[in-house]
């Protein structure tokens, strides 16, 4: 039997990922708290509640359990809704807890990735048209500068905006966020103010913090025809370049090209010093005259296809190389600042983190700049519209007791972080049916 180690390189970050709405509980000012009050938004009528109440200093306690585990390295969210109440209030206080939030990672010898929007809204904000209204961008812009000028001697890696195509096509193209609109050109509008967004918050980081490492979490998806048909591959392409390529390369470019809104922001070219990259699984696309909400194309995995408890994740490695080989054209360090998968069981989990992690460090091997990888996620938490029907975390959580559960998952991720490796004898332990799939 093949026996080997692959390490990854000295001082590669190894951590978990977190949200705030997900994890904090009692946001209640948020167009998130309010979506979850409307009958059907959420699956089951669930509500995120206390979530893993962080909010009432839980968050010790799992950070605790991070450190123990040998991550040295979270990336975690602030609430602009707490932060920013009320359009000319702001709250001092709520910026002491996420100071102390990160102190607390310091003082585990933790390095820090924030993240100023993940998702959610102040109501106010949404009263006011959200991303919908190009005055976003220098609210948001100020936003940013408060947070950054409290916490930039606690943080120096920054996400500006998590996934803004996910946004951009939840909330505007039937995707169950809220305001949960339907119309492609507003949805491509709301992206270009996103994009606007990012641009400003990355020149008011670097005026405050010279030092500041900026970039944004991108959710790449891959998309495959279904056939050899032209128009399925049309259709790929024309996801891919809309979902993938617009928000990423009008950073590089100055030009948004949304095939379908396409205008000049040159103030956004060369505003990412590292782009991060969420990965989850890739789509076979098929063209179908009977789906003209979703673009004619009907997504869906492969009939042979391993999936999550939900179906909601095909367990697909090599899309991770892909995503790898489309962030290295940027030619910017690469951060995996999400991956993993929903398993209440703990037994898939296993097999997709290690299968993507041997892909990922196979296109290391080819010297892609990849610097940490950040799992998805340190503690089951309330997953937007799918509330609580699907567990995402090394640790598992009662919602009602909030008693945390150590998966087998926990241990094996230890492991990896602790030798900086995944490793013949990790495999056979953890995940022994895959063993011939990593070492042939």
């Amino acid at each position: 039997m093949p026996r080997a180690t692959f390490y990854f390189p000295q001082g590669f970050l190894w951590g978990t990922a977190t949200a705030a709405h997900q994890v904090e509980g009692g946001n209640t000012n948020n167009d998130w708290h309010a979506w979850e009050q409307g009958e059907g938004n959420i699956h089951a009528g669930d509500k995120s509640g206390r979530a893993c109440d962080w909010w009432a200093g839980r968050w010790r306690e799992d950070f605790d359990r991070a450190r123990e585990t040998h991550q040295n390295a979270h990336r975690l969210s602030l609430e602009w809704s707490r932060i920013q109440p009320e359009p000319e209030r702001w709250d001092e206080h709520a910026l002491d807890r996420y100071r102390d939030m990160l102190i607390g990672l310091r003082q585990r010898d933790m390095a820090a990735m924030v993240t100023l929007h993940h998702f959610s809204n102040p109501l106010w904000l949404m009263e006011m048209g959200g991303w919908e209204n190009e005055a976003v961008v220098g609210l948001f812009a100020e936003y940013v500068r408060r947070c950054v000028d409290a916490l930039k001697n606690h943080c120096q890696l920054w996400v500006t905006i998590n996934e803004p195509n996910v946004y951009m096509s939840g909330a505007y193209l039937g995707g169950g966020f809220p305001p949960n609109k339907k119309d492609l050109k507003l949805a491509l509008r709301v992206l270009a103010n996103m994009v606007r967004g990012h641009a400003a918050a990355y020149q008011v980081i670097h005026a405050l913090q010279a030092e500041a490492q900026v970039g944004f979490a991108h959710n790449y998806r891959g998309f495959v025809p279904a056939s050899w048909s032209p128009l399925d591959k049309l259709s790929a392409k024309l996801h891919h370049k809309v979902f993938n390529d617009a928000f990423a390369q009008t950073l590089q470019t100055g030009q948004f090209d949304g095939v379908f809104l396409k205008e000049a922001i040159p103030q956004a070219k060369g505003t990412q010093d590292y782009i991060g990259l969420n990965y989850y699984s890739r789509d076979l696309m098929r063209f179908s005259l009977l789906r003209p909400g979703d673009v004619f194309t009907h997504r869906f995995y492969a009939k042979d296809a391993e999936l999550s408890e939900t179906g909601f994740i095909a367990n697909d490695p090599q899309g991770m190389v892909e995503c790898v080989k489309w962030g290295w054209q940027f030619g910017l360090p690469i951060y995996i600042t999400e991956n993993g998968t929903e398993d209440s069981q703990d037994d898939y989990r296993r097999r997709y983190t290690l299968e993507h992690l041997h892909q990922l460090w196979r296109i290391m091997q080819h010297n892609a700049p990849v610097k940490g990888y950040f799992h998805w996620s340190l503690v089951d938490n309330f997953e937007w519209e799918r509330g609580w029907s699907q567990r995402f975390g090394l640790w598992g959580l009662n919602v009602e007791t909030q008693a945390r559960l150590r998966r087998p998952s926990v241990d094996m991720y230890a492991e990896i972080c602790k030798g900086n490796c995944i490793s013949s004898a990790i495999v056979e332990k953890y995940a022994p049916e895959i063993y011939e799939r990593i070492y042939p």
